[in-house]
């Protein structure tokens, strides 16, 4: 199977990475000409996970996204979900008629407020059937080190998951399939709330025994969330869910728990997003939650105080001791 990977950044690369681990080609999109030079020439990317060793020969690359997708049918859509409508704007029906694709951006359309599935669903016209999502705690840093990660494939299609499961799988990366897409693809969302919250927490000086109060708190909110935006029978301590959050919220890798810290700190939202390099996503999804949960209207005070922090500018010492006084 050839597929094409579009994105340029870490997650991206890690995606590559896997691919051309058991793919003979991978076509693959980026915006920055510097990025494709990079890869034709030293064989890694400059710009994003520079350690990560990519076998150039296995990799045809291209900042032509229309060139890139026509190549072939299986797409995996790496983008940060706050540059996906820009990413694909020269896109139409038509250059995705008869593509399937596999989401591994980890958000919430910021323009329309919709999950990637939804939003690739109304804008190209890509039934839910060919379409698919992956998550998992998977940190792009440890994947270019080949340490083991679990991933799962989503998709209303159980044939095409585990396809598309069997080709992500290799010798660093296992992988599992669900029929869960919504529940995975909001709870890819959720987490990095969350973890923004772990990392506000650091920096306003709580500990670890505070935040891992905080952390059981937000499974069980995000629990809510979930039987209420997309209701089936699910399993929160599954590791698509569950380790998700852990990961995002502990690693040292998390940008969402490093941009959460900057800010428990006394970072401006401003100050904390130029000193990052890279998009935390944590910063949209608040105010995409909060958007959507002013129709659901479940009992979200993590993700709430979260918003109030970063949308209001109100005082993280005081939400979260707010929050401290009602944790069970």
């Amino acid at each position: 199977m050839e597929i094409a990977v579009l994105g340029s950044g870490s997650w991206a690369t890690a995606i590559v990475r896997i691919a051309i681990e058991t793919h003979t080609k991978v076509h693959w999109w980026v915006r920055e000409q510097e990025i494709a030079d990079g890869v034709e020439q030293y064989g890694h990317n400059p710009l994003y996970l520079r350690s990560c060793e990519l076998d150039k020969d296995k990799i045809h690359i291209s900042t032509d996204i229309r060139e890139v997708v026509s190549k072939v049918r299986n797409i995996i859509l790496v983008i940060p979900a706050a540059f996906v409508v820009r990413s694909l704007g020269s896109l139409t029906s038509q250059d995705l008629k008869d593509k399937r694709i596999i989401c591994a951006t980890k958000g919430i359309i910021p323009e329309t407020n919709q999950i990637v599935a939804d939003y690739i669903n109304d804008v190209f016209a890509i039934d839910l059937n060919n379409q698919a999502v992956v998550s998992g705690p998977s940190h792009a840093e440890e994947i270019a080190q080949e340490r083991l990660t679990y991933l799962t494939v989503g998709s209303h299609n159980k044939e095409f998951a585990c396809e598309i499961a069997k080709a992500l799988e290799c010798r660093f990366v296992k992988t599992i399939t669900s029929c869960d897409v919504r529940g995975i693809e909001y709870g890819s969302v959720m987490k990095n709330i969350y973890a923004l919250a772990a990392g506000i927490a650091h920096g306003v000086g709580y500990g670890d025994n505070f935040i891992a109060v905080l952390i059981a708190n937000a499974a069980q909110e995000m629990e809510t969330f979930l039987d209420a935006v997309a209701p089936q029978k699910r399993n929160i301590n599954c590791f698509v869910y569950l380790g998700d959050l852990l990961v995002t919220a502990y690693s040292q890798h998390s940008r969402n728990r490093t941009f959460g810290q900057m800010i428990g700190q006394g970072y401006s939202v401003k100050s904390a997003q130029l000193e990052m390099a890279m998009v935390a996503e944590g910063y949209y999804a608040a105010n995409c939650i909060h958007k959507a949960n002013e129709t659901i209207k479940v009992c979200l005070p993590i993700a709430e105080a979260v918003y109030n922090i970063l949308y209001k500018g109100m005082s993280a010492a005081a939400e979260l001791k707010k929050l401290s006084d009602n944790f069970k």
